[in-house]
């Protein structure tokens, strides 16, 4: 018997809206069928790409930093590149993470670039894609299939990568980055999800998701503890070179504590007062119309 089981966030986040008093559940996507890429090459010879969920930090915009509340307003539509080489301020205050067990006060354990940096300098993979690429957070699954997913593949396909890592942060983000793996795969780039949403990826259905069983905002490795980060990455690529078939998850051996507890926080309806729901609620909603805000904005630029 399995006495620590992954958070089950398609259950939580359904009965955590609900709970507040939000309708119709919403409907996470689901395919049968499962794109699969191997790599075409020794990983030594590849062009590794990455593609992330956070946010350039927008000054101005409210709170972003380690242990900022959710965020509405630093959120971003579009997707954005960025250069490899160069150090970058990213932030994941506009997406739903478990602030209750983290505060994303390092970079690194959500955005591994300088961990690609030493694999490529010591030979591990072939090169690192001369950009990076960040992928809109986004409830609608046609946008991510029909907008931001062509467009990081036509990206990564004018960097020559020959493989991608795609690292989430929310649920949302799982599922986001799920679409735009299997359109990567599709497309003759091999892929792997670096997640802690088990469930929602493979529900999505992926060809390979390495799950580290942390709290969202750290698929890339416990936040200041480098050895832990550069475990994370070499399982995800030892994964990129071991999976023979589609839907092949591996778990971390890596705990976040010795106690299981925190995993009975994140959107847990039960744990709540009424006088917090009511308080959540009021949240959410101005959450959403500042999103719309910003996307009415943007639509007219």
């Amino acid at each position: 018997m399995n006495l620590d089981p992954p958070i089950p966030y398609l259950h939580r986040v359904r009965s955590y809206y609900q709970g507040l008093g939000y309708g119709t559940p919403y409907e996470w996507a689901h395919f049968s069928e499962v794109p699969f890429q191997p790599l075409s090459k020794p990983l030594s010879q590849c062009q590794v790409g990455l593609v992330t969920t956070a946010a350039p930090y927008m000054a101005g915009k409210g709170e972003q930093g380690p242990g900022a509340p959710y965020n509405a307003q630093a959120k971003f539509y579009r997707v954005y590149s960025g250069d490899t080489t160069k150090e970058h301020d990213l932030r994941i205050s506009h997406v739903a993470i478990d602030r209750h067990h983290t505060t994303a006060a390092d970079l690194a354990s959500y955005f591994p670039l300088a961990a690609l940096r030493r694999v490529a300098a010591s030979g591990r993979v072939g090169s690192l894609a001369p950009r990076f690429h960040g992928a809109p957070t986004n409830r609608s699954q046609r946008v991510t299939l029909k907008v931001d997913g062509p467009e990081i593949v036509a990206r990564c396909q004018a960097d020559a990568v020959d493989a991608v890592l795609l690292v989430p942060n929310c649920p949302v983000c799982h599922q986001s980055l799920a679409l735009i793996a299997r359109l990567l795969e599709a497309s003759g780039i091999a892929t792997v999800i670096m997640g802690c949403a088990k469930d929602i990826v493979e529900h999505v259905g992926v060809p390979r998701l390495l799950f580290s069983d942390f709290p969202l905002g750290n698929a890339a490795g416990r936040p200041h503890d480098a050895q832990s980060q550069n475990l994370t990455l070499e399982l995800a690529l030892s994964l990129l070179e071991s999976a023979t078939d589609p839907r092949t998850s591996v778990q971390s051996p890596l705990c976040w504590s010795d106690n299981a507890d925190w995993k009975l926080d994140y959107c847990n309806i039960e744990r709540l007062s009424a006088e917090t729901i009511t308080q959540l609620r009021a949240e959410f909603d101005l959450g959403k119309a500042q999103a719309h805000g910003l996307r009415e904005q943007l639509n007219r630029t």
